[in-house]
């Protein structure tokens, strides 16, 4: 391979004359935390004692070997794959990943099923960020937060209660905020009479999770919406407009947007939401996705509109304002393959973005000089020096530049995944 530190050099010159501090980028994405789910190494299933196949508007496709089968051995991968992840990241858990020795109902989950999970994040050093689970449960099968069932809807009130208050616990022994994530797959394959009641009831539910909660301490709260999803084709209860105006409403700094890349109609980005969700509210929860024709939720790749979203947060200096989530399950590849790929790519987007004159591009345009913003533009989406730059952060980081991290996961499955029945 090249020098690593003759190119950087070379690319530190380059930016150095378009008035970028290369050095200063790198110490920037090193600290900008990326939130890395842990549903990809096992493909959503989760360790529950009673655990059904996956539903909810959700569908994993392949079955690639060496799926961690319990939290031990998808600690060990995400462990391993973290040696190939620059940057801080954190982790982000699924209610559904809890542990114990018997069938725990989700409305009655308690810090203590998270234990090693809290014990291995503090021993480590990693943030930990929740989730609820309202899917892959006899009960989400007609609703959840929605359900007209009040029984029904009762428990998965509790279950939102419970995961709000392990949240509390995870801010406490890590020693920083836990971001949870509210999604429900509440919908219908057809479109229903009656639109309002599902949206009324599930407003009131989750009034009586935060309620309840009011005592709990460090947590934030994304409300993510969804365009559609399997058996709920027609109609989503917590679509877009729903969410936005639920969050709107409630003026409380810690109840803020999810914004996933896939959820939305084809012709609709997030990086064009950006700029009107932060126009009213102060913080963001971002989850990183590829839709392929709809939510498939493919490994992220670095394309147009992870660069987009990357350079809107840059240019709006509202980077630091967003928690950044990753969100794609892949089993038809090595599992760890897809989260190395996938992070990276968040993390190679943000250095690209602040690896452009920005401060040049902003005064030709409030000069009203168009034609020059336009060339100025495409001229640095080309990347410049990018990969140099990208690959001396790397290796400074002993996370592997270019495609020397490839090799030793290999070496992993061969090693580890492959003894996996």
């Amino acid at each position: 391979m090249y020098d690593i530190q003759k190119g950087y050099e070379l690319a530190k010159a380059y930016y150095k004359e378009l008035g970028i501090d290369t050095d200063e980028v790198i110490r920037k994405v090193n600290d900008k935390a990326i939130s890395m789910h842990c549903w990809q190494g096992d493909d959503v299933i989760g360790f529950e004692k009673n655990a059904g196949s996956l539903s909810g508007g959700i569908q994993t496709t392949g079955n690639y070997p060496g799926r961690a089968r319990n939290a031990e051995e998808l600690r060990a991968d995400i462990e391993e794959v973290l040696k190939y992840i620059p940057g801080k990241t954190r982790l982000n858990l699924h209610a559904n990943y809890l542990e114990a020795d018997h069938a725990v109902p989700r409305n009655e989950i308690l810090p203590e099923h998270f234990a090693n999970w809290i014990d291995w994040a503090v021993e480590k050093g990693i943030g930990l960020d929740f989730n609820d689970t309202y899917f892959s449960h006899p009960l989400s099968e007609h609703g959840t937060l929605s359900a007209a069932d009040e029984s029904i809807r009762k428990f998965w009130i509790e279950h939102g209660i419970a995961c709000r208050r392990i949240g509390g616990v995870f801010a406490e022994k890590t020693g920083g905020p836990c971001v949870i994530n509210h999604w429900t797959p509440d919908g219908d394959k057809e479109f229903p009479i009656d639109t309002l009641s599902p949206r009324l009831r599930m407003k009131d539910s989750l009034d009586q999770i935060f309620e309840a909660t009011k005592d709990v301490k460090g947590v934030v709260d994304g409300i993510e919406s969804k365009l559609f999803g399997i058996g709920m084709e027609s109609y989503t209860v917590g679509s877009h407009e729903f969410c936005t105006s639920y969050v709107m409403s409630k003026h409380c700094p810690h109840i803020i947007m999810t914004l996933d890349a896939g959820h939305y109609h084809p012709t609709e980005v997030v990086s064009n939401k950006l700029g009107a969700i932060f126009a009213f509210s102060d913080n963001v929860l971002l989850h990183v996705s590829r839709p392929v024709r709809w939510d498939s939720d493919h490994v992220v790749a670095y394309d147009d509109e992870t660069k987009t979203i990357m350079e809107e947060l840059v240019r709006m200096n509202r980077l630091d304002a967003t928690y950044v989530a990753t969100d794609f399950f892949d089993a038809s590849v090595n599992r760890l393959v897809a989260w190395a790929t996938g992070l990276r790519n968040v993390r190679k987007a943000m250095m690209a973005a602040m690896l452009q004159p920005i401060d040049a591009l902003r005064k030709v345009e409030q000069e009203g000089d168009v034609s020059a913003r336009l060339a100025m533009v495409q001229e640095y989406k080309a990347g410049g020096m990018l990969t140099l730059v990208w690959n001396y952060y790397c290796a400074s980081q002993n996370k592997g530049e270019g495609l020397v991290w490839l090799d030793a996961i290999k070496d992993y499955e061969k090693k580890v995944l492959s003894a996996r029945s």
